[in-house]
């Protein structure tokens, strides 16, 4: 059965590391029917937005996007392609998985757990006054009238909705990818000693949806004890289950266990799209010189397979890369510093990916 698929190459290492990904997935049987688009800065010239209404158009049709990584300017610019993606079809789910591979360069050897974020609400929804503005005196106002608090004159102010909507759609999904995909624990993680209100409802909803998963054990961390938790003891979790800003902030401390971001997959998920990445940025000094790491990208892959039902596809690749990890050969140079110590010996992109492709089909 051929599969319907968006790619956007992206900028950067993207276009090379879509690439490998697009090898190695062909290497392994499954029948890809690839539809290009585009976005990023090239896309404002021609078409004055760096996400143009064809693509989101074809996204919109297609329903699964595997992208690579786009830069977002600093400080200047347009905002996030992929915080815009997220907006324009709810993908109110971010799962990113964390395991231990072979020259990750980390100090950790056994992790595997997955972090699940929420993307829409938060402190991250973007409701926010600078200090002079009308609105951040109406709240001042409510504050100090219905709470009894004192708001400085002269502070910005960023609200914080959580809904029970929300949180009942994330945790959900994080229980169900637990049970589909035979992981034993959830951990939802909150700051609800503090933010009664908030963190509160998230907590309730939390414990009100981990009743009807009886199958899955349970337990809720405060969000610095469970920092503190995953340093020392990684182990210990399996699926951790946040809201938006936790959920940034861990999911790049749960990389950081893993040998950091090059050799991390995500997926961000809604109801009628996915979007499948790699989690590291575009790196555009070592653009076009054979160099990047295309494991992230590839294990992206893998993540969108699952979610079409190619799994044997998916574990045959993970196994591959894995195999060609191990071995530590036909690695690039970042993983065989990690391994030796030394680039010495180190191969590009796609030697690397050759040798992907060659383990999938002896």
């Amino acid at each position: 059965m051929a599969h319907d698929v968006v790619l956007i190459p992206g900028d950067g290492i993207g276009p090379e590391i879509t690439q490998a990904m697009r090898r190695v997935v062909a290497a392994a049987g499954v029948d890809i029917v690839w539809h290009e688009a585009q976005a990023g800065a090239a896309m404002i010239e021609k078409c004055g937005t760096p996400l143009p209404d064809r693509t989101l158009e074809l996204i919109r049709s297609v329903g699964v996007v595997i992208k690579g990584p786009i830069t977002t300017p600093v400080g200047h610019g347009f905002r996030s392609v992929n915080v815009a993606l997220r907006h324009a079809f709810d993908l109110y789910a971010c799962v990113r998985p964390c395991r231990s591979m072979p020259g990750d360069g980390s100090r950790y050897h056994d992790v595997d757990l997955v972090i699940v974020r929420e993307n829409t609400e938060d402190l991250y929804a973007g409701i926010e006054f600078s200090a002079d503005d009308a609105g951040a005196a109406a709240v001042r106002k409510v504050a100090r009238e219905q709470l009894g608090a004192t708001v400085r004159e002269d502070a910005a102010i960023s609200i914080k909705p959580i809904s029970r909507t929300a949180s009942e759609r994330i945790l959900t999904h994080a229980f169900d990818y637990a049970r589909t995909h035979g992981r034993s624990k959830v951990t939802a993680v909150h700051k609800a000693n503090i933010m009664k209100a908030t963190d509160g409802l998230y907590l309730d909803v939390a414990r009100s949806v981990a009743a009807r998963y009886p199958d899955i054990e349970f337990e809720d961390r405060i969000v610095d004890a469970a920092c503190m938790g995953l340093v020392m003891h990684p182990e210990d979790f399996d699926v951790l289950v946040l809201p938006n800003l936790y959920g940034d902030i861990v999911s790049d401390l749960a990389a950081g266990l893993v040998g950091g971001l090059g050799m991390a997959p995500g997926a961000n998920i809604g109801d009628g799209c996915a979007i499948f990445e790699a989690t590291h940025g575009s790196a555009p000094d070592i653009a076009g010189k054979d160099i990047a790491n295309p494991t992230a990208e590839i294990l992206s892959a893998c993540m969108m397979l699952e979610h079409l039902g190619e799994e044997d596809a998916a574990s045959a690749i993970r196994e591959a890369v894995v195999a060609v990890l191990e071995e530590g050969s036909s690695v690039t140079a970042d993983i065989k510093r990690a391994l030796t110590g030394s680039t010495a010996g180190a191969v590009g992109t796609r030697a690397f990916t050759d040798a992907v492709r060659d383990r999938l089909t002896r």
